[in-house]
Order: C-alpha cells, then structure tokens, then sequence
C-alpha cells in the first residue's frame, strides 16, 4: 500500500505548528514527543503504520474549532480519530499530518425521552450510549462487534451497523443530527432533534463521508423503547453453502428476525478456543435472534426452526435462558479476537444480495485454496455484510501482498454479484483503488466535487477513500 509523499515544508515547521496547537489547547492536549506519537501510527487494520506529525486531544467544539483554524492557516492535513478501532485504515496518519482524537469529547448533553432523542459529544463510546438510557427502558440500536470501545464519531463516519442492523438498521438510520466543524474551522449544524430536517439532506451526505468533510464532534441520536424479551436459536449445518441457502429461505418467507449471524469452521473452533461457546462441531453455524412477546417469539422461532430443519442442519438448539443466550452470543461477539490469536489477519467488509451468499461462499473457498490462504467468514448475513478474514504471516516476505490481492478478488467478486465494496468498515485506505471497480469516473467526479466544496483544500483525512492518484492531484491543484 502506497503512502503519499509527505510535504517537506510541513515537516521543516514542525515545531511552528506544534507551539500554535498548544497556544489554542489546554496544557497535556498536544502529544508532539516521536516516542509518544506511535500511539496514533494506525489503527485496527496493523498492517499499515505511519507517525503522524503531532496528535491533539481537543475536549470541546470550540477547542476543535480552534485546531481547525490553526491547521487551515498552516495547510496541515488533519486527520479525525475516534477511537482507532477502523479495521479499514481510516485514521491512518500522514506523516505530514495532525491527528484529531477525540476521546476527551465523551459527555451525554441531552436526554429526551419523550422525543426518544439523546445529544452526546462524538468520542462517547458506542455502548456507553446505551449505558446512558437503559435504566428508563430505552437502547441504542447500532451494534458494532466493537462497540465496547469505539466512537460515535468512528461510528459516524464510516456508516457503521452490527448485529442488529437487520432490524433497527445502521447508523445512518438512528442518526438525527450533527455539530460539524469545517475545515476552515467554521462550526455547523446540521439536522436536530426531529424526523425530517429542511433543507438538503446534507446530513446522508455527512454520514458514510470518512472524515472527508468536517469533524462530527457532538451527534444527536434516536434511542428506541427495549422490547419486550428476544431470544436466540443456533442452528448448525455441513456446508457453509447450505447455511446460505438456509439464510436466503428465512429473508424470502417475509419473517424479519433482529439478527442472523454467520459463522464457519474456522471460526468456530477459534472462539471456541477463545470463549467456550458451547458451539457444535460443524463446518457452519447461525445465529438467528428474534424479539417480541413471549407468543410473538415463540411464532417466529416456529418458523424459522421449521425451514432450518428443510436444510438437514446437524443441531437446533434454541435458548432457554438469558445465561444460554449470553452465551451464544459470547462467541459471536469474541470472533475477531479469537482469530487474532492463531494469525495475523485481514478483515473484508463487502456486502452481497442474500440471494448470492451460497454462490460467494463457495467462490471464496475456492480462491482460498489458490492463493493458498486459509480464511475464515463471520458476518451479518441477514443483510449480505460478508467479513472474510484471511489470515496470513505478517512476518513472511510477500505474504502480506498476496493478501491483499486475495482480498482484492473477493471485493471485485462481491460487486459482480450485485453488491459493493463496503457496508460497514467504510473504505479507508483499504479499498481507495478499489473504487474504480464499482465507479465508473462520472460518478467518482460527482462525489470529488462534493469533496472540493467542504474542502477546499483536500486537507482532511488525505490519501483515503479516492484513489492515490486523485488524492495527490487534487491536492497540488
């Protein structure tokens, strides 16, 4: 993966920047030390690392604001970082460039539980969201498997959804409205505590855009009522294949459970390893979870048993408890640490129509045993977010590259079929040059003007989502 050339110019006033940043920041907010800036060198997806110039810590809108206009004045890029947990390089540094946290901006601002709105300040993890409301019945909806730890902002940005998607949908749908910082540091709002804002509907444009338009620093957010009780059923079969079919079969008899979780072989044993489950032996497993009444529960499990039990499935098991449930979903939850343990690895996030899962399946253990990469699928297969993670030895010369045109081959695969590059990891670095598989340079152009009109400049988060080339070009103009 190629960086872009940093600017010598920024790099010679180092010192310069750094000494503005602190005159606008309380003391301790700008980490400027080498040693201490390694920290912020990548973030989930390890693969790539680079130091960036300095990293502050801003606490509020108006000290974001401040760094903005500092960074504007110097042309330094500016890179926003919740809480580096993107899987897809999306808070990568340059090294000419200023890294954002915003960790420090983690209070709740408002609750309205009539309106089912809560207002938090963007580096506010994504659970401590629902921490926030669930003693008056409520929850926030969007789940990442990473939501003990990352950002709103992150969350925000790139779009992000969970296991429950399938029903409540990703983030983009429980999002109402924004604080925005411009590049120039002039601060915006955007969307408010109401269904249907005036106006363009600037706000899912915001949502999805990857720290190319501004920095989100406060969110409001819709919090829903928690159901009556949910309750999940782990089927497993003899063929990642027939867990597709089974998968399809469920969305095509018009029944919407909260979440379908998909799980292989690989997997499996890993977090069973890792957590101890309970999970069977077998090469593909679901987990399918349905909410509701007790009677409404026990329908919808009727019949999602009763179309599992056509595909011959090796075990049905349904809960019978919340301590079953929690342990069910223990292993879900811990897949990408557990696989973390027996490799590196690098996690995908294309998206597919349901209907291709048996066919996709199938195409990735083939293009496996070519490239001679072990991987291992777990992902949201109620909505076709497919998350192959294909281990490799980062230590072994060329392994990483064979990686990444491994992975390369199943993204392209996944817009072939019908789907895209991405549904929650965003684009990142990870899949910028990948863009033009799915764009054709029209539409690239469409969405480069949009960028030109937020920034200017092209100094937020530089040398993502748009192909290198662009990016540079772009830049020098």
């Amino acid at each position: 993966m190629q960086m872009p050339t940093p600017d010598a110019t920024i790099l010679a006033r180092k010192d310069q920047i750094v000494k503005r940043l602190q005159d606008v920041l309380p003391d301790g907010a700008v980490v400027h030390d080498p040693f201490e800036t390694r920290a912020y060198e990548c973030d989930a997806l390890t693969a790539y690392k680079c130091p960036p110039l300095c990293a502050v810590l801003p606490a509020s809108t108006a000290e974001v604001s401040a760094v903005m206009r500092v960074c504007h004045e110097e042309g330094v890029p500016v890179v926003p970082r919740g809480a580096g947990t993107s899987l897809a390089g999306g808070a990568l540094p340059t090294s000419d460039s200023v890294i954002l946290g915003v960790a420090r901006l983690n209070d709740v601002l408002e609750t309205d539980f009539a309106n089912r709105i809560i207002r938090v300040q963007s580096g506010r993890t994504n659970l401590s969201v629902t921490g926030a409301v669930e003693e008056e019945g409520f929850f926030y909806a969007p789940d990442p498997s990473s939501q003990l730890a990352c950002a709103i902002a992150g969350n925000i940005a790139m779009n992000s959804g969970g296991a429950h998607c399938l029903k409540y949908g990703v983030t983009t749908n429980n999002l109402m409205g924004v604080t925005m910082v411009m590049a120039d540091g002039e601060v915006i709002e955007i969307g408010g505590a109401h269904l249907d804002a005036g106006g363009l509907d600037l706000l899912g444009l915001i949502c999805g855009s990857e720290g190319q338009l501004g920095i989100v620093t406060e969110a409001t957010l819709r919090i829903l009522a928690k159901p009556e009780g949910a309750r999940p059923v782990l089927v497993g079969f003899d063929s990642n294949e027939v867990a597709g079919h089974c998968v399809s079969d469920i969305i095509k008899s018009g029944i919407l459970p909260v979440a379908i979780e998909f799980m292989d072989r690989p997997c499996i044993r890993a977090t069973e390893a890792f957590a101890g489950a309970g999970y069977p032996d077998c090469e593909a497993l679901l987990i399918i979870e349905v909410e509701g009444s007790d009677a409404e529960i026990d329908d919808q499990l009727s019949r999602i048993t009763q179309i599992a039990r056509a595909h011959n499935p090796v075990e049905l098991r349904e809960s019978t408890s919340a301590e079953e449930s929690a342990k069910i979903w223990l292993g879900r939850k811990s897949a990408f640490g557990a696989m973390g343990q027996i490799n590196d690895y690098m996690c995908l996030d294309g998206t597919i129509p349901v209907s291709e899962l048996p066919l996709v399946l199938r195409r990735i253990g083939e293009m496996s045993k070519e490239y001679g990469l072990d991987v291992g699928n777990v992902f949201h297969a109620g909505d076709g977010n497919m998350h192959p993670l294909i281990l490799f030895d980062a230590n072994k010369p060329g392994d990483l590259e064979k990686c990444e045109a491994f992975g390369a081959d199943i993204l392209k695969l996944c817009v072939e079929v019908g789907g895209c590059l991405t549904g929650e990891h965003g684009v990142g670095v990870e899949k910028r040059d990948l863009m033009v598989s799915q764009y054709n340079q029209t539409d690239l152009e469409i969405q480069l003007a949009v960028k030109d009109v937020f920034d200017p400049n092209w100094l937020l988060n530089p040398a993502k989502v748009f192909p290198l080339s662009t990016t540079e070009t772009r830049r020098a103009s």
